[in-house]
């Protein structure tokens, strides 16, 4: 029997491109409804098998298909365009699995299928009988399949051979799971031993697909409604381990009902070498369907983009080295048989060519068919690239204490603009919007004395944005008539009262001119100046309210279509309202109690019963106040909601794009940004906190890059600076994030813990001997550490499944126990009570891979003291045998495995910190090595990383040296060596490195932590094994770790960051495409 392809391991081939649900039992539930025409099928193990109907009314697994499903057999048969949907994939909330754990198939410990063609050959009912306990109903679908199939069956099979296909392609009844989902399912996610009841029917199956001829070489097709272009760069080795069906046809898919004309999607244009055509022996029996056998080995040729949204990724499929689909029987013959002709150069050169040439024309078609086609003379081949992948709060400097900030497009260019009241400059600054979420500033213009607040509004109608500022130490208030393009006349005062506080604009009168109300702190009344409506206002009339009054809001609180006022009273925790009777009068006010120290009142309708609700934020007691209203213009008691720091202005918005309100609140005492999302009934759930300049006085919110999502700017009034934060659409907005674990955090690993398809956290605490396990929400953020104890002074973490249960679990080394901990891991994401092994003196770093081609994952260590390497074979049950020893150099730092002489065999590099060097050990595939090469690098290098960095297909190699504070890349040439080393300088006492695409160019990036820096530098490759000047990224106070992962489900990697000197961990989510 043949060698076996080792698909244990990590590198970018022999990949596996799809995964299904967990619950896909639920999944296959929602595919098979008879009463309706169209139906997506939500079970991904049949993956891309059915055309894709209706994309957008559910997200599932990368593979899922999509059923087409008609009221009966009768009019599948006669409607040319009802063809069984498996061509079209559809995705899920979980990309980052299809980015990382997919993609780069890190734990997949899948086996070639061989064991199946040892089974006899038997007839469809007897090769079924194992799967009777598995699939309800079995023996009617069979009786069903050999019912359809004729008495002599086209191209020379059996009747059980052609009713074995057919079984394969029929749907069950709801809500039991189809043979094709089961089988597919378990192909991709288990083990071969659980493959083993379906082995007689694989015989089978696959002995009629194997008698099929082999369709002649040809281009068939294959999409998913998401960008995937970044995860396929060219080179990439791809294999698909399931049954994989697709299109000839791809004028398919300009139907709507396919892939649809707009959204992110990819198709797969796959040069087939082996596929089946099973038309003939369908239970569709219309469709020009291609099957494609497990274990389908392709390459990535190339990409093209050639519409807004649309990627075609052109995959070859090559004869795998090894056997990973074992022929049916003797003499069979899976892959076509080559005619070795003289002139077969040209006959693979011109079908390249020939093939370059049809993508290019079927992109044309596609860009035409499936989108708006650019208009760009050429035709891009990647995916949306960036220069600065991520994003922390912007900050844009001002005049100094700005106090408050208004919001509208002062140059009618469509973009919301900003200006900012500088308290103690006693001017306005314009920032004008640049349409991306950045801003310029063209200058200030001078107001009163000690400007608090600011309002925006066409006073003088004539189509111009002008402003009104309350200035406190003149008391009076300055109105900027607009000239356009941003510019303001000299501001014209109108005397107001004593310490006028907060100004807003509304209509009071219904005449149609803007109106101004302003609330007068030392007189504790709030003053209504009448507009005329032509830039001028009339003298105020005064309203008694409570003492203090600063902050004021204007709606209908009792529905009678004329606006009203409420106005939160600084001096004496209430709340003031005031009833309009539209003709710019106001009753006297109703007062309600608040809490301490009310600083800001915002109106919304908090619980969706179409009346309007307050929230009052109180200083005094760091109490959220939030009053239902009755719709008469009366409110409930408070309900209360504590928020930390100081809350001091508020803002509200749908930023989780729930339909409910939800509150943005700045906090004046810890310098942060807190979220409240509203369920809708007037609760609120945990804020997410976000940390901005010093002092934050005042929040607004608007949209800012024309994404629909609303954005928030926060005028800092500490650090004379505002600051922008660009929202997801989810509640969460492109920042820093931080997390609180245990002290001195000194190592991450990212894998998810509970199988439920995120990527979670777990971080190595140097400094109380324990590592924290985080799990991941889905968009980004964590749930508070779950603790567990390991040695003394842990310092590096791995995952890896050691006892092959499917389930991630841990290894730690312990630098001062001189052990390494192996935690094996439950499926919630809590861990056992660790196992310790002994290592050698002071271990530093360790790595996972199956070092022995026995599909267990083994160990490998580093021990500083002793300059050695320790390897621990894997006995498969999450233990492990005596190591075996190998001598490097002077005090080994770090250790990763790679494949570097293409052999399939896994190697060793270890970084030696003591004499600048690092050690190549090549793998034997036994388990033992070969005696180390050694190549010099920098300064006491730490760590490395690897990656094709020069796109030449071969692994190179970049080691961080911390001595001379630089990066040194070594490009490889395929056969172990390595060249000279190039350096890069990056920031001092750089600790740490992580190689990712982090710009959406295809093009291996990377990440470094300067900690005497306090910064993370990310330097850009190019692609020809350069790097471009560094990005920076400040972090607060010494990053110590960096690690990258998908933590949102949007296909980008983000960072991760730890910092020895705290507690503290930042998330920095990836915000490349979005800029």
């Amino acid at each position: 029997m043949a060698n076996y392809i080792n698909n244990t391991t990590t590198t970018d081939d022999r990949i596996e491109l799809i995964t299904i649900p967990h619950d896909h039992e639920e999944a296959v539930d929602q595919r098979n409804e008879r009463n309706t025409p169209i139906e997506i099928n939500n079970d991904s193990m049949y993956a891309l098998d059915r055309i894709h109907s209706n994309l957008n009314k559910r997200e599932t697994i990368d593979q899922t298909p999509v059923t087409l499903v008609v009221n009966d057999l009768d009019k599948i048969q006669n409607n040319s365009m009802t063809q069984n949907p498996r061509i079209v994939e559809e995705t899920t909330k979980v990309d980052h699995l299809i980015a990382t754990n997919i993609l780069n198939d890190i734990q997949a410990n899948l086996r070639p299928i061989v064991e199946y063609a040892k089974e006899p050959l038997l007839p469809l009912s007897k090769a079924c009988t194992p799967l009777e306990n598995i699939l309800h109903d079995l023996s009617v679908y069979v009786k069903m399949a050999i019912d359809e199939t004729s008495e002599q069956p086209p191209d020379g099979l059996t009747v059980d051979e052609s009713a074995a296909i057919r079984l394969y392609t029929i749907e069950w009844d709801k809500p039991y799971t189809s043979l094709y989902s089961m089988l597919n399912y378990t192909l991709k996610n288990e083990s071969r031993e659980n493959l083993k009841p379906y082995f007689k029917y694989l015989k089978l199956f696959i002995t009629a697909l194997a008698k099929l001829p082999c369709i002649p070489q040809l281009t068939v097709w294959r999409g998913v409604p998401k960008n995937l272009s970044m995860d396929f760069p060219s080179g990439t080795k791809v294999t698909w381990w399931s049954f994989s069906s697709c299109t000839t046809e791809m004028t398919v898919l300009q139907n709507n009902m396919y892939l649809g004309f707009t959204g992110n999607r990819t198709l797969f244009s796959v040069e087939a070498i082996n596929g089946r055509s099973i038309r003939a022996h369908s239970h569709f029996n219309t469709e020009n369907e291609v099957l494609l056998l497990p274990g389908t080995h392709m390459v990535v040729q190339s990409q093209l983009n050639p519409a807004p949204e649309l990627y075609i990724i052109h995959l070859k499929q090559i004869e795998p080295p090894q056997v990973l689909l074992e022929p049916p029987f003797e003499g069979a013959h899976l892959y076509p048989i080559v005619q070795r002709q003289w002139y077969r150069k040209k006959r693979i050169f011109i079908p390249s060519c020939l093939m370059m040439i049809s993508l290019i024309i079927a992109g044309v078609v596609m860009g035409s068919v499936l989108g708006t086609r650019s208009h760009s003379k050429y035709i891009n081949i990647t995916t949306k690239t960036c220069t600065n992948p991520f994003q922390i709060p912007t900050l844009y400097s001002t005049g100094k204490d700005p106090r408050s900030a208004t919001l509208c497009d002062f140059n009618n260019d469509a973009k919301l603009d900003i200006v900012v009241a500088n308290f103690q400059d006693n001017n306005v600054m314009v920032l004008i919007n640049n349409g991306d979420g950045t801003f310029l500033s063209p200058g200030t213009y001078v107001v009163g004395d000690q400007p608090s607040s600011i309002a925006s509004g066409d006073f003088d109608n004539d189509g111009k944005q002008d402003l009104v500022v309350a200035s406190q130490l003149e008391y009076n208030i300055s109105v900027l008539l607009g000239v356009g393009n941003a510019i303001f006349q000299i501001h014209t005062t109108y005397r107001i009262g004593n310490t006028p506080w907060s100004v807003i604009s509304h209509d009071l009168n219904n005449d149609n001119n803007l109106d101004l109300i302003v609330t007068i702190y030392g007189e504790n009344n709030v003053s209504v100046l009448l507009g005329n409506g032509n830039g001028s206002f009339n003298t105020p009339m005064t309203y008694t309210v409570g003492s203090q009054p600063r902050s004021l809001v204007s709606s209908d609180f009792n529905n009678d279509s004329n606006p009203d006022l409420a106005v939160a009273n600084y001096g004496d925790g209430t709340l003031s309202v005031l009833l309009g009777n539209g003709t710019g009068f106001f009753q006297a006010a109703t007062s309600y109690t608040v809490g301490v120290y009310p600083m800001c009142v915002v109106s919304g309708d908090f619980n969706n019963d179409k009346k309007l609700d307050l929230a009052v934020m109180n200083a005094g007691n760091n109490i959220v106040n939030v009053l239902l209203g009755a719709g008469d213009g009366t409110f409930m008691a408070a309900l209360n909601y504590t928020l930390s720091g100081f809350p001091y202005f508020a803002v509200t918005g749908d930023f989780d794009n729930d339909k409910n309100l939800d509150l943005a609140v700045v906090t004046y005492d810890d310098n942060s940004v807190n979220i409240l999302l509203g369920s809708g009934n007037a609760t609120f759930k945990t804020s997410m906190k976000y940390t901005v300049g010093l002092s934050p006085y005042f929040i607004t919110s608007g949209n800012f890059d024309n994404d629909s999502n609303p954005d928030l700017v926060v005028a800092n009034s500490g650090t004379n600076t505002v600051s922008i934060l660009i929202s997801n659409g989810n509640g969460t907005f492109k920042n820093q994030v931080s997390y609180t674990v245990r002290n001195s955090p000194f190592s991450i690993v990212c894998s998810d813990f509970d199988n439920d398809e995120k990527l979670d956290l777990a971080v190595a605490n140097n400094g109380n001997n324990t590592i924290s396990v985080l799990i991941n929400n889905g968009n980004a953020m964590f749930h508070s550490p779950l603790i567990f104890t390991v040695g003394l002074y842990p310092n590096d973490i791995i995952s890896a499944d050691f006892n092959n249960d499917s389930r991630q679990d841990l290894a730690v080394t312990s630098q001062s126990g001189n052990t390494v901990s192996i935690l094996l891991s439950n499926e919630n994401g809590t861990l056992n009570v660790p196992v310790q092994y002994d290592v050698g003196l002071s271990p530093t770093s360790l790595a996972s891979g199956d070092f022995n081609n026995d599909h267990k994952l083994d160990l490998v260590v580093a021990s500083y003291s002793y300059g050695l390497v320790n390897v621990f074979l894997a006995i498969g049950n999450g233990t492990f045998q005596t190591p075996v020893n190998y001598i490097v150099r002077q005090w080994p730092s770090y250790v990763l495995s790679d494949y570097f002489n293409n052999d399939i065999n896994l190697d060793l590099v270890v970084v030696n910190y003591g004499n600048n060097s690092i050690s190549i050990l090549f793998g034997t595939g036994n388990g033992s090595f070969q005696t180390a090469i050694n190549y010099m690098v920098g300064s006491s290098p730490i760590c490395a990383a690897s990656g094709d960095f020069n796109k030449d297909h071969e692994l190179d190699l970049a080691v961080v040296n911390q001595g001379d504070s630089t990066v040194g890349i070594l490009l490889g040439n395929g056969k172990g060596a390595f060249q000279t080393i190039v350096t890069y300088p990056v920031g001092d006492y750089p600790t740490s490195i992580v190689s990712k695409d982090f710009n959406n160019d295809t093009i291996l990036d990377l990440a470094i932590a300067s900690y005497s820096n306090s910064t993370v530098y990310v330097l850009l490759g190019n692609g020809s094994g350069l790097f471009q000047t560094q990005i920076a990224y400040s972090v607060d106070g010494g990053p110590f770790f960096v690690a990258a992962g998908d933590f949102n489900n949007d296909m980008k990697p983000d960072l991760i960051v730890t910092k020895s000197t705290s507690s503290d961990l930042y998330v920095f989510p990836n915000t490349c495409d979005e800029q």
